[in-house]
């Protein structure tokens, strides 16, 4: 057929770009959010840095859970109890021009919480950054690579012993074998392994016994050797690591007792000995903590009943620039100037911020009303509860129920936890009722503290137990429960 032209009416949902905007803030944790406005701050003109509220303020804010379309700020010093929630009572000694956006964006800049200016100040007077005076403890190879240059050697053999430093993990470990070192740099004349055990034991002997060792024997012998010969129980604990660590693991007093041709007291002095060993010596090393959460609600009880406020620490602090604003719309062609798209983004950028804050709140409260026996009673009062449940009460969508409660945490007087940990899933029972599978992890946990050491439960006693209190779990569901809360299995619990 010859080619031909049409036209065809078509139908199709699109978002906006306000409502992609929006969507976006929503599925961000409250330290992406925080980034995102410093960004936007940074880049938008008609974006500026508010500090205007007083504490009074921000605390009456705080207690009506109110909201600005055109600012949403908090200074709220104090207002926070969640212990992992940064602190914001930090002030700067220089009161900034209201008209100047340039140092309101470099006070924010400088703290997404907005703590203030005091870190600009490269002094060591009243106005520098305490951060600055921490102490950072060397890693661990910084730590090896130390105490090397404290030997006089070679180039090479300095080489060899950086070359096996480098490869340490993190507990401290040489996972490689020492003929893929052997092909790892290119030295001549070639490295052989003879070199390279050498290296090995200058290493392992630089710092804490234990260091550079290839296994779990090596490590906990490194450590036994370095200690005084006359310690009790080191000959016997000596054997065991190098021969029968599988055997003490399994608490096969008995069969230990027999390889090893020694009495019962002296085997009960050695394996306590061995208990006393550190199977990772690299976690005593400085690591970079980095890893925190910012909790984006926080429940309290108030007059017997649990309130749900945003906290302080997350709220932005951000207003359009009116002065800014009131000059573009009194200048000529305001509407056809690129300008009118960035004051168009910061409205749209403050609004989609009230939103999601509001947005939040509401997923929290309703989960806090869904799980009031938790507060009350604990872990065991969990119930099921999916988000389907949620997005019907508020008349959502179930979509943006999953991004209000990913990423986002809730602190509480029983602790800091995840939206998503308020949504166990559903388990019957002998009655015809349901359960949470959280429910049932807290049962097993308050089962096992309360055994016998010496007779401590297997998965088919714990699943029997539970079955007597009407929940039908099976085995295997029980061993990954205990896996899940890190218990070890009935025989790695024996206690002789």
């Amino acid at each position: 057929m010859p080619p031909s032209l049409e036209l065809r009416t078509k139908q199709s949902l699109a978002l906006t770009p306000r409502l992609q905007q929006s969507v976006r803030l929503l599925q961000l944790s409250s330290l992406e959010f925080q980034q995102e406005l410093r960004n936007a701050l940074d880049t938008n003109p008609f974006l500026e840095y508010d500090e205007s509220q007083t504490e009074d303020n921000a605390l009456s804010a705080d207690n009506g859970n109110s909201m600005s379309d055109t600012s949403l700020t908090n200074a709220a010093d104090g207002a926070t109890e969640a212990p992992l929630a940064s602190e914001t009572s930090m002030e700067s000694n220089q009161s900034a021009d209201s008209g100047s956006r340039d140092d309101s964006i470099s006070e924010f800049s400088s703290d997404p919480f907005g703590r203030g200016s005091a870190s600009r100040n490269n002094g060591d007077g009243e106005g520098s950054d305490p951060a600055d005076w921490v102490r950072i403890e060397p890693s661990l190879h910084e730590t090896l690579h130390d105490a090397l240059r404290l030997y006089q050697l070679n180039e090479r053999d300095r080489a060899i012993a950086q070359l096996i430093i480098e490869a340490l993990d993190d507990d401290g470990y040489l996972r490689q074998e020492l003929g893929e070192l052997a092909n790892v740099v290119d030295i001549e004349p070639a490295l052989d392994e003879d070199e390279l055990c050498i290296a090995l034991r200058l290493v392992q002997s630089l710092d804490k016994p234990g260091v550079g060792a290839r296994n779990l024997s090596e490590c906990l012998t490194l450590q036994l050797d370095a200690m005084p010969e006359d310690t009790p129980g080191r000959d016997v604990a000596r054997e065991i690591v190098v021969h029968h660590l599988e055997r003490l693991a399994r608490r096969e007093q008995a069969e230990l007792q027999k390889k090893i041709g020694c009495s019962a007291d002296e085997l009960r002095v050695a394996c306590a000995l061995v208990r006393k060993l550190d199977p990772k010596p690299g976690e005593n090393y400085g690591q970079s903590e980095d890893n925190y959460v910012v909790p984006d609600v926080i429940v309290r009880q108030a007059k017997r009943q649990w309130v749900v406020t945003i906290n302080p620490a997350v709220l932005p602090r951000a207003q359009i620039h009116r002065m800014y604003a009131e000059l573009f719309a009194q200048s000529a062609g305001a509407s056809r100037s690129p300008l009118a798209q960035q004051l168009q983004e910061a409205r749209w950028l403050i609004r989609n911020a009230q939103q999601r804050f509001t947005t939040i709140q509401r997923v929290a409260e309703c989960i806090v009303s869904h799980q009031k026996a938790f507060f009350d009673y604990g872990e065991i009062a969990l119930k099921p509860l999916v988000l389907r449940d949620v997005a019907d009460e508020l008349g959502l969508h179930e979509s943006t129920i999953s991004r209000a409660t990913g990423n986002k945490y809730m602190s509480t007087p029983r602790g800091i936890f995840e939206f998503k940990h308020f949504f166990p899933r559903e388990l019957s029972t002998k009655s015809g009722g349901t359960c949470s599978a959280a429910a049932v992890r807290a049962l097993l946990k308050e089962m096992i503290s309360k055994e016998n050491t010496r007779d401590p439960l297997s998965d088919v006693s714990l699943a029997k137990m539970l079955a007597d209190q009407g929940v039908i779990v099976a085995r295997r569901t029980v061993a990954k429960y205990r896996h899940l809360m890190k218990v070890p299995p009935a025989e790695l619990r024996r206690v002789a």
